[in-house]
């Protein structure tokens, strides 16, 4: 059996970021069984389509280097790949269900359907709901009887198609992660296939274009997993064998509590889209990770390991090395929590194996000098978790300090390091090449000879050129300003501190 799989989103905002994990599992596993994967747009409901929406998909996807072998915008044997471009298809499946009494027409009123359901709560009915036995107390074809149903059709009164759920039946299926499941049909109400307006619903465009489409392995999110038990009637109804279900568990939020949402992003000030995500109508901008400064690379490896896990000890995985270790029966079936500090460690490491002439030009798009920019990289790529912090970590170097540490200067500032630092300016001031060799033999060679130990200064030194007490490499930071701009700092210092 060639494996096929598809991701199917509906264009009604941004992707969340379990979204894209839903997307990265499918590509993973089509890419392992050398199978076919498809995108598929769910755009049945246009009252809830959002202008920009699927374009914003496709981009988010390109960007993590998930790609479709199908698609809007690759093409493929199983076009069209936009739900609302298959309207036909779908009325023609369900009047094929209504002819063998798998489902059938229904002409109540909203108003109707209202007060029955405010009948069956005043009964304190459990799961008030259009059933076999509710029904027979609606408009449909089992009341009216089918030539009246028929007819009514024909006059073009307002009409769905639900489905004929039965009353009594055991729904018996295995989910790849949550191996066996059972559900008493009694549990399920008469679905509207076919809304008033000729637009499917859900769950039949769902099942036609999987079955058209030849799906082999449906892998989706744990919130479908109550649907479940009705694609698998409508799937009998129409005497097609179903795939091969596997519900991924949920993202959860950081404390581990709940579905991970937008508004845990907000409160925990970090992104739950891939790409930033600009309202059309509300003109609201939501943050995205590849602007907030995280690899490709760093977001696949963390989000694959949200929910899978590889059975060994290793962490750090390429695309490649996800697709050859990826498996469904190693996908949890608890929820994962949502760590962005682990996706920042992820990033860090991505960080540090970029090539550094990659992060030359990176940086020198903001510093606009290739010089700067490579003494930059040397200086902060072991230190950073961000590209853009290689810049915004060290604003010393772009503006000297105002301020300094009080902390460092109540105790690195003392009688020691006064006697130094106006010895550090003439050390200096005697260096032709200002770099980092010559810079530091000047100084470990002419402090002894003034009885000071260069180690018991530096710190005094460092907090008198950049304001703070720690940070990397002190002799770059000096060779990167310069000669003159380092002594006037110095001399500022000292003016300020006192010397």
């Amino acid at each position: 059996m060639s494996v096929k799989v598809r991701f199917a989103p509906s264009p009604t905002g941004p992707l969340h970021i379990g979204g894209v994990r839903t997307a990265l599992y499918n590509y993973l596993f089509a890419k392992k069984m050398e199978g076919t994967f498809i995108l598929r747009i769910e755009d049945t409901d246009q009252s809830r389509y959002v202008e920009g929406a699927e374009k914003y998909i496709e981009e988010s996807l390109a960007w993590l280097g998930i790609t479709f072998d199908e698609g809007p915008h690759v093409g493929g044997v199983n076009r069209p790949y936009r739900q609302s471009e298959r309207k036909a298809l779908y009325k023609e499946y369900a009047l094929q269900l209504v002819e063998n009494g798998k489902a059938y027409y229904a002409f109540d009123t909203a108003e109707e359907l209202d007060a029955m359901r405010k009948e069956l709560e005043a009964a304190k009915v459990d799961n008030p709901s259009y059933n076999a036995v509710t029904r027979m107390k609606m408009k449909n074809t089992f009341t009216l009887g089918r030539d009246e149903a028929d007819r009514r059709v024909s006059a073009g009164e307002p009409h769905v198609i639900r489905l004929n759920v039965p009353l009594k039946e055991e729904l018996r299926f295995k989910d790849l992660i949550r191996d066996n499941i059972v559900v008493h049909s009694s549990t399920i109400d008469d679905k509207v296939l076919l809304k008033a307006d000729g637009m499917p619903t859900y769950h039949l465009a769902n099942i036609v274009d999987d079955h058209e489409m030849g799906i082999t392995h449906v892998i989706r999110g744990e919130e479908w997993l109550p649907s479940a038990p009705l694609h698998i009637l409508l799937y009998k109804a129409f005497g097609w064998e179903h795939p091969q279900f596997a519900h991924l568990p949920l993202l959860l939020k950081p404390e581990g509590s709940g579905k991970l949402s937008k508004r845990d992003g907000l409160l925990g000030d970090f992104p739950v889209f891939p790409m930033e995500w600009k309202d059309p109508q509300s003109g609201e901008v939501s943050r995205g990770f590849k602007e907030d400064g995280y690899l490709p690379e760093a977001v696949v490896n963390f989000l694959a390991l949200l929910g899978w896990n590889p059975g060994t000890e290793q962490e750090l995985f390429s695309m490649e090395d996800l697709i050859e270790a990826f498996s469904l029966d190693r996908i949890n079936k608890s929820g994962a929590r949502f760590d962005i500090q682990k996706a920042k460690w992820f990033n860090q490491h991505y960080v540090k194996a970029l090539p550094n002439e990659v992060l030359v030009e990176l940086v020198e798009k903001e510093v606009g000098e290739t010089k700067l920019a490579e003494q930059l990289v040397q200086l902060m790529k072991e230190r950073v978790t961000f590209v853009r912090e290689i810049v915004s970590e060290v604003p010393y170097l772009f503006q000297e300090p105002e301020l300094y540490d009080e902390a460092v200067a109540s105790k690195k500032w003392d009688d020691l390091a006064k006697k130094a630092m106006p010895i550090v300016i003439e050390l200096l001031q005697t260096v032709e090449t200002f770099n980092t060799e010559n810079v530091h033999k000047a100084i470990w060679e002419g402090l002894p000879s003034h009885e000071i130990k260069p180690g018991k200064v530096m710190q005094a030194l460092r907090l008198s050129v950049t304001g703070i007490g720690n940070g990397p490499d002190l002799m770059l930071i000096l060779e990167i300003l310069g000669k003159d701009e380092v002594i006037k700092r110095i001399k500022k210092a000292l003016e300020t501190l006192g010397a």
